[in-house]
């Protein structure tokens, strides 16, 4: 009687509930426990996947498109237009690029593959429509870089500059062309 007693001051002055009763509260308490850690593993994944992207270029991932200008070597200029795709990996240390342009007379199609450690940037480049090849070597972080392309007989300074959904790149080569002016959006 001493344990009724106890019991029923323990749950407010209440009987126990009758044994129908249990599985339905037992069913919502399994849903919370359910749905509590359903939760837990939302906030996991995405605390995770922003952790996974946290590099210098964690904010270029995706598809780019926009135009600009190219100055050639006979200092004709001419309006491009511009494709670029950006794969993001390693943390957002690493990114593979792909940036395709053309005007009425000049294309260039531009392949790059990108490591950043401690600020410093390093990896190789190739441009298909003229097959050469060669290694970047540069700086950045903050949405900002700063690369030179160098390949046998060529060197280029290429700027890029990314704010949210908007993106500038310009390039000064020392020959076959004298340099190229793009503004790009993400698509």
């Amino acid at each position: 009687m001493g344990h009724l007693q106890a019991y029923r001051a323990a749950a407010g002055g209440k009987p126990p509930a009758s044994k129908s009763s249990r599985p339905a509260g037992s069913f919502t308490a399994v849903r919370r426990l359910i749905f509590a850690l359903a939760t837990l593993l939302v906030a996991t994944v995405a605390g995770s996947a922003s952790y996974a992207q946290s590099g210098p270029f964690a904010g270029m991932a995706g598809n780019w498109a926009g135009g600009g200008s190219v100055t050639l070597d006979d200092g004709s200029s001419e309006r491009i237009r511009c494709r670029a795709s950006y794969a993001v990996g390693a943390g957002g240390n690493g990114l593979n690029l792909n940036l395709l342009c053309a005007s009425a007379s000049y294309k260039f199609d531009l392949q790059g593959n990108v490591i950043a450690e401690r600020g410093a940037l390093s990896g190789t480049w190739s441009e298909s429509s003229r097959g050469i090849n060669g290694t970047l070597q540069g700086r950045g972080g903050g949405g900002q870089f700063q690369v030179v392309a160098s390949a046998g007989g060529f060197t280029a300074n290429l700027s890029l500059t990314t704010r949210g959904n908007k993106q500038s790149i310009v390039i000064r080569a020392d020959n076959g062309f004298r340099g190229a002016s793009m503004s790009l959006s993400r698509s």
